[in-house]
């Protein structure tokens, strides 16, 4: 059984998995699209991801996406997103298919390609480090 498909072609895979607080930063969510950390790729290095993961979680909610298109911003680069600009990302849901598109990059950084992720298997990825619902933690 392959992965599914959506308009003929694969459809992509998310992760999401949490990098600890360190000197600059506090904990974020990295989120790895077919293995790849977009956020990483797109804000350069140093940048960081702007999902903090805090006592009570971290708060999904903007990237469960449904029928209306909304801009969420997942990332800045090292000289701060006011600066330069930050990554951000239309989320919309249509029907099976979660689709991230319409990137907009920090200030010289190149954008993502548009994803499209099979609607059940992103709702689980997110459920199952939906701390807030006390589900599971984030691995």
């Amino acid at each position: 059984m392959g992965r599914p498909t959506y308009c003929g072609r694969m459809v992509d895979r998310l992760e999401i998995s949490m990098v600890p607080s360190g000197p600059r930063f506090s904990a974020h969510l990295r989120f790895l699209v077919n293995g790849e950390d977009v956020v990483a790729g797109a804000v350069g290095e140093g940048g960081r991801g702007l999902f903090a993961v805090g006592p009570a979680g971290a708060e999904l909610g903007p990237l469960r996406g449904n029928g209306e298109a909304l801009r969420v911003e997942l990332g800045e680069p090292e000289c701060s997103g006011v600066c330069c600009g930050f990554l951000s990302v239309v989320v919309q849901r249509f029907r099976g298919i979660v689709q991230w598109s319409d990137w907009q990059v920090p200030y010289a950084e190149f954008a993502p390609p548009e994803f499209h992720f099979d609607a059940d298997q992103y709702d689980a990825e997110l459920a199952r480090v939906d701390t807030r619902a006390g589900r599971s933690g984030v691995s």
